[in-house]
């Protein structure tokens, strides 16, 4: 009598909680940081001095990042690991260097500190694809 042993591949149960929570995670993070960068950026005039337009731009360039990152991660069809791995890290780039230029900038410290959260989110959930 032969005996198969077969291996499978399949996550468990508990990994596809874990990999739909930090996904949700992540989600939510993009959302609450392009909130927050959309925000900040509307509150700054165009034409008031170049650092403040470098503000302006951050909080644009963050904001439609982060929504970007939101609908790859909310499409069934996002299969291409490689694809969603980079929009992630293309996120958590955008974020990390919106909060460092927030950073220079009073009142801002809601919108950094939603940056910052965000990058965290989607390094956690990069790190989980494997």
């Amino acid at each position: 009598m032969t005996t198969t042993h077969t291996t499978s591949s399949t996550p468990s149960q508990q990994e596809l909680v874990r990999f739909l929570e930090d996904r949700f995670a992540c989600a939510q993070a993009c959302t609450e940081c392009a909130r927050a960068c959309a925000l900040r950026a509307s509150l700054v005039d165009v034409g008031q001095g170049e650092e403040l337009e470098l503000l302006r731009r951050r909080g644009i360039m963050c904001a439609e990042v982060c929504d970007a990152t939101c609908r790859a991660l909310s499409e069934q069809n996002s299969e291409d690991e490689a694809a969603v791995r980079a929009q992630l890290e293309w996120c958590v780039t955008v974020c990390l260097e919106t909060a460092h230029v927030f950073d220079r900038h009073p009142g801002a410290e809601q919108a950094a500190d939603a940056c910052r959260t965000c990058a965290k989110a989607c390094g956690e959930f990069t790190a989980s694809l494997g």
